[in-house]
């Protein structure tokens, strides 16, 4: 496998720096729940305060007979899911303390009334030992959780290394955002590398999550690696990548033949040519953005089903072909982001919301993208993204060319009809 500019590999490999590369562990989305955790934490310890504050001045303000116990015994309560074992500890003896020193501070008067103060200090003692133990519980669950999710963020980065920062002259980013729905392994992928036919590049979706669907992304990847390198068109590339899962799904009984799927689209950029091919198999279509501003939509002429599927019948592979002009940049990435959503259910569109701008270079503009997508969910987004975006550098004193209409490529087979629609990501129907 090749290795200059550091392109062998899924990206991997070479001695070039690697940039800022693909950022992963939950990215921009963990940043949003840890911001999130911490308004959570301020907004408890001062309600908890305001409780016991507020209990005071309602036991103050009211006959002997209206009991203020409620307000105690919520106060520890509101800080034990969010607060730390400290804090909710505090809370719980500020709590039972003030309400030990107003029953002091009013006697008894009576038996009758001793048991009655007695009985409510008891309650508030009682309700305030439970919220420790649901803060002990609460923590532990929470230290398993952030144990499974780290587990789960090694072996996504030893299956998806970072990519270069330069990969056969073009410049190259990637990111691996994971949901917080989970800290289940997404079947996200992505591999980019320089081949004696140019740059190379694949983004797909594992159907499913957990082992099994990082088994199918270790098969996808290690044909993709050997196979970019020796198929001399994307065609016989997508053969091999279904021939793999095809053989490997027949070899183990985990890697479903009768319902698993995997979404892919490939891309090839030609050396010394200002062009790039694409070859879709079921997955969200890559976004050109444009040098002067504007975005274009990478439609496939013909749309073609998801790998893994050859027992619902066979269909000729067809790569398109478009301008790649100097200073444009191809994003490819997979469902999670346009099936993100906001709080009315509207579905993000990544054209929509960033063809109006202009990208630099491809890591501003995946920053750019992760940031939106995180703004439209409120960090609430419930499926992993996995981002590629591909920059041809702008050459000086030389304007760059509008891209022309998509062309069927010429020496692809199957120029003719009968390929139907795409199925969705269940395999029930049309995309």
């Amino acid at each position: 496998m090749r290795t200059p500019d550091g392109g062998g590999g899924g990206g991997g490999g070479g001695d070039r720096p690697r940039g800022r590369g693909a950022r992963r562990g939950g990215g921009a989305n963990g940043r949003e729940a840890d911001r999130e955790r911490r308004r959570n934490r301020r907004f408890a310890g001062w309600l908890s305060a305001a409780l016991i504050a507020g209990g005071v001045v309602f036991d103050l303000l009211t006959p002997r007979n209206v009991s203020a116990a409620p307000f105690f015994a919520a106060a520890p309560l509101i800080a034990a899911p969010f607060a730390t074992f400290a804090v909710t500890a505090f809370t719980a003896a500020a709590s039972v303390g003030t309400a030990l020193v107003l029953m002091l501070c009013h006697g008894f008067d009576g038996p009758h009334d001793r048991t009655e103060s007695l009985f409510e200090f008891v309650t508030v003692l009682t309700v305030a030992l439970l919220a420790l133990a649901t803060n002990r519980v609460v923590r532990r669950g929470g230290r398993k959780l952030a144990s499974a999710r780290g587990i789960a963020a090694a072996v996504q980065r030893a299956v998806l290394p970072v990519p270069p920062a330069v990969v056969g002259g073009l410049g190259v980013a990637a990111r691996y955002e994971a949901a917080q729905a989970d800290a289940g392994i997404g079947g996200d992928l992505y591999a980019v590398q320089e081949t004696p036919h140019g740059v190379r590049a694949v983004v797909g979706d594992v159907r499913g999550k957990g082992l099994g669907a990082v088994e199918a992304v270790t098969v996808v990847l290690g044909a993709f690696r050997e196979a970019a390198e020796e198929e001399p068109d994307l065609e016989g590339l997508a053969g091999r990548l279904e021939r793999a899962l095809d053989r490997e799904g027949r070899r183990r009984a985990n890697l479903d033949q009768v319902e698993g799927f995997t979404t892919a689209v490939l891309a090839e950029i030609p050396p010394g040519a200002s062009t790039v091919r694409l070859l879709n198999r079921g997955h969200p279509p890559p976004l050109l953005f444009l040098p002067g501003g504007g975005v274009r939509t990478t439609e496939p002429a013909v749309p073609a089903m998801p790998l893994g599927m050859r027992e619902l019948g066979e269909w000729p592979d067809r790569a398109d072909e478009l301008a790649f002009p100097p200073g444009a940049t191809l994003l490819l990435f997979t469902d999670g982001v346009t099936e993100a959503r906001d709080a009315h259910g509207v579905f993000y569109d990544p054209a929509g919301r960033l063809g109006d701008r202009t990208w630099p270079d491809p890591d501003t503009l995946l920053d750019a993208l992760v940031t939106d997508v995180v703004r439209h969910t409120g960090g609430a987004a419930a499926d992993d993204m996995a981002l590629l975006a591909v920059h041809r550098p702008g050459e000086s004193g030389e304007p760059a060319a509008e891209p022309g209409p998509v062309e069927r490529n010429r020496t692809g087979p199957g120029n003719g009809p009968g390929n139907g629609p795409a199925p969705s990501r269940d395999g029930s129907g049309p995309a």
